[in-house]
């Protein structure tokens, strides 16, 4: 995963230092060497992440945050406080100041790499819900015109994985203050069982003989539980393991021992930052109720994806990664329409759709296009990445036949042509994209359907000849 990340230091070898570790990772790295440059640099280039040192002359560390979640422009970017200060009164200032993550000097590579990565990863999907809120605010007005919403202040409701009783305890008492319920599993069964009433929050804890990274995984696959955030705790010498809970969709953790000041405050981070994105998601399925969707398939609709295709973009003429649009085409539709039926025509519609959605990340964005096509876009996305995930919806379709009557168990092959197009660094547009992954399209079907082809400038050459 690639990003650009700012790193805020007056120190020049602690500048170089850390970006030479980053550059080794693959990252973009931009550099301030105070507060008013960083604040600058901040604005301007809207960095995916800010390394933060904390000491420096003039503005230090904890004002510069304090600005930069104070200014709507840079308020979603994420900031991790880099530093030789190691008092907990110290990480819990830093989080009260807007902080995301405080780390300490000497930085450990492996904490450093992994909590880059996770940061960088939720500030996409809050970018990616925020674009849709805004495409879907042009059609319906769900909000008021630049109207801020109340913060939601109601007490959160916990849930906790700790196999210890005493230290179970101690974690509810803690807090008492601001939860109204705090619920305790011992299980995998009773830890998906609580998610019966709506979470603010699970906090896993890593000791015990069960191997609670698994349950990260189950957490993040589980409709229910999907976007609840993951906090852990461990001891200072699991920070591999706390590094792998990350990768896998973890987005904070506390280590041991736990000081009451500081969990609060990262409690506090989370439920806010969770009930933010529900309300995101809220005001977007309003409005997707609203002409933005297909009544047939339940996807977006050709109205919609347009309008986000050229907010996404807007986005990449501003910085952001290449994106992958994909053209999707039933195979002899209207064979299954002439033959069975229109009405076995629109179960096989249906099918598809969820098929697609099902097979494509939770911000890619699966619309029908019109008729028997299809479209995906896939934000942040290279052409291997995008063949792979092409094939993937080949594959979903083609290897299992759609029932369109299961009352005599009547099954239907149906198979789907692709055509992939990247977008290109200069000059691109929403409809250049999406004219190329067409041509891409019609060369699948021309070469005998079933399959996935590439945009290349020779497909277009053999359009025209």
């Amino acid at each position: 995963m690639s990003a650009r990340i700012l790193v805020v230091d007056d120190v020049t070898v602690n500048v170089r230092l850390l970006e030479a570790k980053l550059a080794s990772e693959y990252f973009n790295v931009l550099t301030a060497f105070n507060g008013e440059k960083a604040l600058e640099v901040a604005k301007a280039e809207r960095p995916d992440l800010v390394l933060l040192d904390v000491m420096m002359p003039g503005m230090d560390g904890f004002e510069v945050c304090k600005r930069l979640k104070a200014d709507p422009v840079t308020a979603e970017i994420p900031v991790v406080m880099v530093t030789a200060l190691s008092d907990v009164s110290d990480r819990v200032k830093g989080l009260e100041a807007g902080a995301d993550d405080f780390l300490t000097k000497p930085v450990n590579d492996v904490a450093l790499f992994a909590r880059v990565r996770s940061l960088v990863r939720l500030k996409r999907m809050m970018e990616e819900w925020r674009l849709r809120e805004e495409v879907s605010g042009r059609f319906e007005n769900v909000l008021a015109g630049g109207q801020k919403a109340e913060e939601d202040v109601t007490p959160a409701r916990v849930v906790v994985w700790e196999q210890s009783d005493f230290a179970a305890q101690r974690i509810s008492e803690m807090l008492s203050p601001m939860a109204q319920e705090v619920v305790r599993v011992k299980s995998p069964e009773e830890l998906g069982q609580s998610f019966s009433q709506p979470a603010d929050l699970v906090i896993l804890s890593l000791a015990g003989s069960f191997d609670a990274l698994r349950l990260v995984g189950q957490l993040r696959s589980a409709e229910a539980s999907r976007f609840v955030p993951v906090l852990l705790i461990a001891a200072e010498e699991e920070m591999p393991r706390l590094a792998k809970g990350l990768d896998l969709g973890a987005n904070d953790y506390i280590l041991r021992p736990i000081d009451k000041n500081e969990l609060v405050a990262r409690v506090r981070t989370q439920v806010r930052r969770k009930r933010l994105q529900d309300r995101l998601q809220e005001n977007y399925q309003k409005s997707l109720a609203l002409a933005l969707t297909d009544s047939l398939t339940g996807l977006y609709n050709r109205r919609y994806f347009t309008a986000h295709l050229e907010g996404l973009m807007a986005r990449i003429a501003e910085g952001a990664q290449s994106a992958a649009v994909l053209m999707l085409d039933v195979d002899f539709f209207k064979k299954v329409n002439d033959t069975y039926g229109h009405s076995s025509g629109d179960v096989v519609l249906r099918e598809v759709a969820q098929r697609l959605a099902r097979n494509v990340r939770g911000f890619d964005l699966v619309a029908r296009h019109g008729g028997e096509e299809f479209v995906v876009v896939m934000p942040e996305t290279t052409l291997p990445i995008a063949s792979m995930v092409a094939e993937r919806l080949r594959a979903a379709i083609a290897d299992k036949p759609i029932a369109i009557d299961v009352n005599i168990g009547k099954e239907l092959p149906v198979t789907i042509s692709i055509g992939i197009a990247i977008t290109l660094e200069r000059g691109d547009n929403a409809g250049s994209v999406l004219n190329r992954a067409d041509e891409a399209l019609y060369e699948a079907k021309k070469s005998g359907r079933n399959r996935v082809i590439n945009w290349e400038p020779t497909i277009r050459a053999l359009a025209k000849a």
